[in-house]
Parts: structure tokens; C-alpha cells; sequence
């Protein structure tokens, strides 16, 4: 019996949208999506890690929540970070400090606190490091040094204008503790001191691949450092 082309065709496309069916009803652990730049904490746990492991450049922020400089740093290059963490040209590990705080429960441990809160996945959603990358932005544009430190409410606001997902930016306005900020301090100044002993201090960004400060004195520090 001769089958005619259509409906063969038909029969294939019938098995195709079963197997696809079938697919779709699999259980299990999800896939992170491919497209969707990854946010976790470095392997040591007192950074936190915005962007995918094979970006061409990979940097290291030293940041203090209330230094000024860090806030220009963040006015000037923070959506272009959070562009380049999107597009896979660059990662960024942050690691924040607390030095100007007079304690450790202060208005820049409460920032960190917040990082690190955005940064863990809540009742199955997670922040991508763009996200991550727009949330740290606003927290230092939006920077009251010496003032109160922010709260619940207004953490949440800038988490939730940052693009992270609602269950997120709810545990962020929580504000429970995330991260033991003391020890968390002492690691990341030690980072520093590694980097630079002579000229410590923040904003601090480290290239990981050339092994080298980057000074960002230079107005197109990073178009230079992404350039192809």
C-alpha cells in the first residue's frame, strides 16, 4: 500500500509533537537557562559571582557601601557592566568591605547583608548577575554616607526596579543575616592587600586574567578592556 508525502508528513510531525510532548512532562532539577548570565557566591564565600564563567574578561570590585569614589564608579560604568554581564564579555566578582562603618552592624553591613540576600535563590527563583549588576548599581547611586541605613522597604524597591524576582527581593527586605560580615572583612582586605599594599582602598578593580589593577582614572577603561 502506497502512502502518499502528506501523509508521511503528517506522521512525522505527529511523532515530532509527541516527543516534544513527552519532553515537556519530564520532572526533575531545572537547567539553568544557557542565555541567562549565572550569580553565586565565590568559592570561598566572601564574594559574590555575577556572570558566566567563560566571559573573555573577568574582574574583581573591591567597594565600600559609603565611599564616594565607589559611587562614581557605579554611576559611570554600572549599566555598561550590567550590559557586558548580559552579552558574556565580562564577569564580575564583587567583594565588598565595611571599613567605614563603626560596627559591625552599620549602614554598609547592611548593604552587604543585601548583596548577599539577592544573592541566594528563594522558593525556586534566583536573580541573574545582571540583575545583581542594576541592584548593586542603584544601592550606590542611591548611597546615604553617614545617614541611616536603608530599609526593608526601600532594599526591596531597588531589588525589584533591578529586575529581581519578587520572592528575591522579599528575603531581601527581610534583611536576615546572609553573610558573617566580620569575617567577610578580614578575607576580602586581605584580597586587597595582596593586590595592592601600597595604595589599599576601594574602588579596587582587579583584572583576574592579565593579573593586574586596572586604573579607572581612564574614562574607557572598560570599552578598552572588551574591546575585540
Amino acid at each position: 500500500m502506497r502512502i502518499s508525502k502528506a501523509a508521511l508528513l503528517l506522521g512525522i510531525l505527529g511523532l515530532l509533537l509527541t516527543i516534544v510532548g513527552c519532553s515537556q512532562q519530564i520532572t526533575g532539577i531545572a537547567l539553568p537557562d544557557p542565555s541567562r548570565p549565572p550569580l553565586v557566591l565565590a568559592e570561598d564565600g566572601h564574594g559574590i559571582v555575577a556572570g558566566f564563567e567563560d566571559a573573555p574578561v573577568r574582574l574583581e570590585i573591591f567597594t565600600e557601601p559609603q565611599c564616594q569614589h565607589c559611587r562614581e564608579l557605579q554611576a559611570d560604568v554600572g549599566d555598561q557592566l550590567a550590559y557586558h554581564i548580559s552579552a558574556g564579555d565580562v564577569q564580575v566578582t564583587y567583594r565588598p568591605l565595611t571599613f567605614m562603618d563603626d560596627d559591625y552592624d552599620g549602614y554598609s553591613s547592611k548593604v552587604v547583608n543585601a548583596m548577599f540576600l539577592a544573592a541566594e535563590p528563594t522558593d525556586g527563583e534566583a536573580a541573574s548577575g545582571a540583575q545583581f549588576q542594576r541592584f548593586v548599581k542603584d544601592l550606590w547611586v542611591n548611597q546615604q554616607v553617614g545617614g541611616p541605613p536603608f530599609t526593608g522597604k526601600e532594599l526591596r524597591a531597588m531589588a525589584v526596579g533591578a529586575g529581581i524576582p519578587e520572592g528575591v527581593a522579599d528575603n531581601v527586605a527581610r534583611q536576615g543575616e546572609a553573610v558573617d560580615v566580620a569575617e567577610m572583612e578580614s578575607a576580602n582586605f586581605g584580597f586587597l592587600l595582596d593586590i595592592d599594599p601600597m595604595q589599599t582602598g576601594t574602588p579596587t578593580v582587579y583584572d583576574l586574567g592579565a593579573g593586574e589593577k586596572i586604573s579607572v582614572h581612564d574614562d574607557d577603561w572598560l570599552d578598552k578592556l572588551v574591546k575585540p
